[in-house]
């Protein structure tokens, strides 16, 4: 894996779908905090503690104003089962080109590593958790939001 991106840096923008199909942009949403989290691979034990956390805790990201991107390189159908399996209430970004994983420089030989960055209003990298914690880390997330007072 290559050195991570870093704080300061323009994220990189990219073009997918979700996992129902519809178009996901990251410059769609500039001007509000955004969380990429990357996970190696859906409805395996890590990422679903990972997920869950976020799904449990994503009322307090949506009233913040806060974006939610999982990304993963499965494709659109193996997260749309994730995503229903576990009543996933947040975007899954499809990365089965793997091209998103390498441009944020998460790619290991066949999937993602587990990263996650927030992504300033600015579009800048504001943090990056190079590891993660899959059980607490929503929470984590929305405490480092507060400290980086991206958030209130």
């Amino acid at each position: 894996m290559a050195e991570l991106l870093k704080i300061g840096e323009k994220a990189p923008d990219f073009e997918s779908v979700d996992q129902d199909g519809r178009p996901v942009k990251l410059r769609d949403f500039i001007g509000k905090p955004v969380i990429v989290y990357f996970y190696p691979a859906d409805d395996t034990p890590g990422c679903t503690a990972e997920a869950c956390s976020f799904r449990d805790n994503i009322t307090a990201y949506e009233q913040a104003g806060v974006k939610v991107l999982g990304v993963s390189v499965n494709t659109q159908n193996s997260h749309r089962k994730f995503a229903d399996k576990y009543n996933l209430n947040f975007t899954l970004v499809v990365d089965n080109s793997k091209k998103i994983a390498s441009d944020y420089r998460v790619l290991g030989t066949r999937s993602a590593s587990r990263v996650t960055y927030i992504v300033g209003p600015d579009g800048k990298i504001a943090y990056v958790y190079p590891r993660v914690s899959p059980k607490d880390h929503a929470p984590e997330v929305m405490q480092k939001l507060r400290e980086l007072k991206l958030v209130n």
